[in-house]
């Protein structure tokens, strides 16, 4: 799935400030929301965990 880069860039930003995952809007992901936690990983958000 291809992400827009403007999309992208803003879900890094938002990450960046919290210490779980959260979607591009902010929202904490759910453990059982497994699409949105793949797209997560599959993007490279993950690695922008506030630490």
């Amino acid at each position: 799935m291809v992400m827009a880069a403007a999309v992208k860039k803003n879900w890094i930003a938002i990450q960046k400030k919290h210490t779980v995952p959260v979607n591009a809007i902010g929202v904490k992901i759910k453990k059982n929301d497994e699409k949105t936690l793949k797209i997560w990983h599959e993007e490279g958000i993950d690695q922008y965990l506030k630490k």
